[in-house]
This record gives structure tokens, sequence and C-alpha cells, in this order.
């Protein structure tokens, strides 16, 4: 089957209601904490109605904590295989010409949760994605100053960021083809406005139609090389297999690659999980890579037959494609699912193409819905756990960089909890070999599949 109970569960609950007209008028649910340090913050469903994603309600991305940079201090440096190295100030960059772009950024981990078997990671559902206006200079321009050398093929980017314990310094390479293209920026504005320091002040990469990682925040360091970068976050982590894979198979690191580009994707605001009988508007957004949305098409009845959804505005290149369609909804249980092909033919899939790091997920999302003409009492999700005392070993090894959030949403198995335990280990948490065994236990019976 193409959508699990699982996978119908957890896209119900992202349920909402909103009112006519939506924007500044919508209610619904606050932002989903999945991680207040370091800050990894859900954009609810509800949010991604319009064209723009308001700043305040934009997921939020951390590998490490929010660095506080002053503006006074800060200043970008270009260096390495450049004619003229450069050390510029914000005031410098805005003397070169000002450009805007709007363009979705997206986590290449959004949607991580649907992934079966499960995998270990920030669990995003759907909100790990927003719209913006982005404003700043093209990244070429600057390029243009130092003088690119002939023989260079990546930038490495890094920002003021400074990792947690013994973890590797969060350093991305640019190719720099696409550190040429024209639309990629150098920004310092979101929605008109200064970035937040959650969202990268002063200064972060612009990649449109690529994934999150490649839009490096709070950038002061670009160096220009002629190979390829051997780092962590380039060599190990946010690497996907070059073909499709077994689901749960082991994949041989020569045969991953690199995350860059988006999958096209659509997302369904409304309706929530419960309606009254009668004409719905169903409606929500899509995206794609830099290829137009084209297309978006609507089943009422779990996939089996699919209807147009009416597109809103002439679309953009990189941003949010709005799309609405009437739905005559009869008493019942319903799934909607909605399906977003782009101008390059490329359609959302019913099945997911599993990968070991849960990247770039875009299966056509189903919503399951209940039509009647009185609301539903709550569901309940059994008794409350039972106090469980919490080891002081793992208080201290799990509990120095960040709180249990992120534990608590990650449901592995044994054996996947201790890998992470080994991960952490190596990254600096201090686990002795004498608490290993009881911190594994405690994981393993709290955070469970």
């Amino acid at each position: 089957m193409p959508f699990t109970r699982r996978n119908l569960l957890l896209a119900g609950a992202a349920g909402f209601f909103i009112r006519p007209g939506g924007g500044a008028e919508s209610t619904g649910p606050d932002p989903i904490t999945l991680s207040p340090r370091p800050a990894d913050i859900e954009t609810p469903v509800q949010f991604l109605f319009g064209e723009i994603t308001p700043v305040n309600s934009f997921f939020i991305r951390c590998h490490t904590y929010t660095p506080q940079v002053q503006l006074a201090d800060w200043k970008l440096t270009i260096d390495g295989l450049v004619e003229t190295p450069l050390t510029l100030t914000l005031a410098d960059l805005k003397k070169l010409p000002h450009t805007e772009l709007t363009g979705v950024l997206e986590c290449a981990g959004n949607g991580r949760s649907f992934y079966e078997p499960h995998l270990p990671g920030a669990q995003w559902k759907f909100g790990g994605v927003g719209n913006a206006r982005w404003g700043g200079v093209r990244l070429r321009d600057v390029l243009a100053k130092a003088g690119v050398k002939t023989a260079a093929t990546q930038l490495l980017l890094d920002g003021a960021d400074v990792p947690l314990g013994k973890m590797p310094d969060f350093q991305r390479t640019l190719a720099v083809s696409k550190a040429l293209d024209p639309d990629t920026l150098l920004a310092w504005e979101m929605n008109g406005q200064p970035l937040t320091p959650e969202h990268g002040f002063p200064l972060r990469v612009v990649a449109p139609g690529w994934a999150g990682d490649s839009w490096v925040k709070w950038l002061q360091h670009i160096t220009v090389i002629d190979h390829e970068f051997d780092g962590f976050w380039m060599k190990t982590a946010y690497r996907h297999p070059s073909h499709p894979v077994t689901p749960g198979a082991a994949v041989d690191a020569k045969d991953m690659i690199p995350v860059t580009d988006l999958n096209v994707k659509s997302v369904i605001a409304v309706p929530g999980d419960w309606v009254k009988p009668g004409l719905v508007a169903v409606q929500g957004v899509a995206w794609s890579n830099g290829s137009p949305v084209a297309k978006v098409e609507i089943s009422e009845d779990s996939g089996k037959t699919w209807s147009a959804a009416k597109l809103a505005g002439s679309g953009t290149k990189y941003g949010f494609r709005r799309w609405s369609y009437a739905w005559k909804a009869a008493e019942g249980e319903h799934t909607l699912i909605a399906r977003a092909t782009d101008a390059a033919g490329r359609a959302q899939p019913l099945q997911e193409e599993w990968n070991p790091s849960g990247y770039l997920w875009n299966v056509a999302q189903p919503r399951s819905v209940l039509v009647s003409t009185a609301k539903p009492a709550a569901i309940s999700t059994g008794n409350p756990a039972a106090a469980v005392s919490v080891p002081d070993a793992y208080k201290a090894a799990c509990m120095s960089c960040h709180d249990d959030h992120m534990m608590r949403q990650q449901r592995l198995t044994r054996a996947q909890w201790e890998k992470e335990i080994d991960k952490m280990a190596g990254w600096g948490a201090e686990v002795q070999a004498s608490d290993r065994t009881a911190i594994v236990d405690y994981l393993a019976a709290q955070f469970k599949p």
C-alpha cells in the first residue's frame, strides 16, 4: 500500500483550522518545537498557506547554539584560489548592486518522520520548509571582486557558529558553477527585514533550488578550493544514495553523493482532520527545484482517481505556487492526497524512495479527514506513562548540550540508540564505559518505536 496507517496518523496529526482569508487572521497551533537548544522549530502546515511565509512562523534548523554576532565586529573573508583576497563589511557588500529573489528554503530532512524503516535525526513532518523574499547581492558579483582562479571548483563556506563539544565544524561546499549562477545570493534581508539571529544574521547563502544544508548561515569565511572537501558535513553527513536502495539496507559510502537539488513537492494546508459535509476548500502550496510547478492534482479516494487543482498566480521559478480545490465532502472517512508535477515532468511519487539518512522525502501527502456534522471528541492517547527514574549517567552524558526534546522524538530501536550513543561519544559526550549499558537501557525503554 502506498500509505501506511502510521503515516496517515502522522499526517492527520498536523490538522488545524483556519479562518477565511488566512494571513493575519489565521488561528492554529504554535510552532512545533523539535528541540529548543540547539533550535529546531517546525512550521505548522497552517502557515504554509500563502506565497510568503512570515518570519515569525518560518522554521528554524540549527546544529549548534545560535551565535550572537555583533555587526561591528563581523567581516566576510574571501581567500584561497582568488587573485585578490578580500575582507568585507556589510557596508562594503551593500555598495554592490542589490537584488531580491523569492525562493523556498527546505531542510533536507523535511519529512524524515515518515520513512519506514524509521530513521534517527530531527523528526520533521511537513513544516521544515518556508518561502521568503531574500535580499542581498549576487554571490558572483562578490567573487568577481576577488577574481576566482580558473583551477577553482568549490567554495568552502564557514559560519560563525561554534561546534558543540567535539562536533566537527559545520562547513559546506558550493560548486563554483552554482556560486556563479546569477540566482545564488549572499542575503542580509528576509521579507524586507534584516535576518534574525536564528535565520543567519548578518549574512547567509541563498542557494535556490538546493536543500537548506547549502544555505550556510552566519557566513563569515569563503575559501575557494580546487578539490572535494573531506570534512564531516560533506564527506559523511548530508549524503544520499546515487540510486534506489532496498529500505533498511546498508549503503556503501562510495555509492553516496551530496544532497543538492530539492524534489518537487506539495502540502495540504487546509482542511484539518475534521469538516462538516458540503463544499470544502482544499488549499496548499507546491514547489520544486527551479522548474516551476506546472500542475497539482487532488485525489478524494486514497489515490484511485485524480482531479486537477486550480493554480493561483503565474508562479515563480523557486517559490511556492498556491493551489486550491473545491471538494464536495460527503459524510464518512476520507483520504485526500495532493500530488504536484513540475514543468520538467517530475511528479511526486506515491511510495517512498528510502535512504539511510532520511533526506528529500517527497511522497504525495495524504490527509485523513473525517466528514461529520458533529465534531468528534478528542482521541485519547492512552494512560500517561509511569514516572521512571532518570539515570544520573544519562543526565551527565546526554543533557549537557541539549534537553531531552531530541531524544523524545526519535522512537529508535536499541541497535539504533547504540549507534547514536557511539556518535555522541565521538563528539565529546562523556559516556563512561561502565555507564553505557544503563544509558542505552533507559533510551531503548523510554524512547522506543
